[in-house]
């Protein structure tokens, strides 16, 4: 065991990134219902922040029971809850917003009291649309050349599924700045807002808090940004390659969450 290893022991709060720490596609990662169920038989609170807007968190709940994995609605944050969460900030209830995303950022921005709109809006928001099509980029590429402001929920360029390596919200917004010359204002990780969002569902201080998830550039990041210790799992975007080759470095890696909870037991148990 190593004295990083050993710093495990003082976590009371984890905030858990899902696509590829969890889960890839519809297929749980062996362990996560150990390492789930371990959590809380310690007592140690955790939310999933996921970069994914595409559910509602009552979504993601159904999802991950399908899988055998029981979570709670309040224990779920989306990028669609914390986009909206930001306009909500920026903008006041009835501002009209086009959409580019799904049944997670379309509720998420409506519980927020915004009109999703097709023209004469003030924003543009976007995040994944599995059924996308050019026409509606287009539309999307229209509005904001003619001044609404572009917003995305995350920069996430790939995501992990069962087939493998898929593109994600990133490309779309890639695609998006490319038309319009119009760098998106990004609100999922790595940006802080997240983080600060999934402390304060838990009631929790940095210093008890650790952020765990699979990609270097937006979860490792986001928790160092946040002042959090950081633990990447191998088994989702980041490999050993991968790991090697970035500035973005960990405090503590695991092949997966089994691995994790294997490792947190012997400290505790040492």
């Amino acid at each position: 065991m190593t004295g990083k290893e050993n710093k495990l022991r003082s976590l009371r709060h984890l905030i858990i990134d899902m696509d590829g720490v969890l889960y890839r596609g519809d297929e749980a990662i062996p362990g996560t219902k150990g390492f789930l169920r371990f959590l809380r038989e310690q007592s140690i609170s955790f939310v999933l922040a996921t970069n994914n807007s595409t559910r509602t968190p009552q979504q993601y709940v159904d999802k991950l029971s399908s899988m055998g994995v029981l979570v709670h609605a309040e224990e779920i944050l989306t990028s669609a809850q914390a986009t909206a969460g930001y306009l909500a900030i920026v903008a006041p209830p009835g501002t009209r917003v086009f959409v580019i995303g799904q049944d997670g950022l379309q509720a998420a921005l409506r519980e927020e009291g915004f009109a999703l709109a097709e023209d004469d809006v003030e924003f543009v928001v976007a995040g994944m649309d599995f059924g996308i099509c050019y026409e509606r980029l287009a539309e999307a590429t229209l509005l904001i050349r003619a001044g609404a402001q572009f917003v995305g929920t995350n920069p996430d360029l790939t995501f992990p599924n069962e087939r493998g390596i898929v593109p994600g919200a990133g490309s779309l917004l890639a695609f998006l700045e490319a038309a319009t010359g119009v760098t998106p204002t990004v609100i999922g990780k790595p940006g802080t807002a997240m983080m600060e969002q999934a402390l304060a569902l838990m009631n929790a201080a940095a210093g008890t808090t650790a952020m765990l998830g699979d990609r270097l550039e937006t979860d490792i990041l986001a928790g160092q940004r946040a002042g959090l210790p950081t633990l990447l799992v191998l088994s989702g975007i980041t490999d050993e390659a991968l790991l090697a080759a970035s500035p973005i470095q960990p405090d503590l890696i695991f092949r997966d969450v089994g691995h994790l909870h294997a490792v947190w037991q012997e400290v505790l148990d040492g």
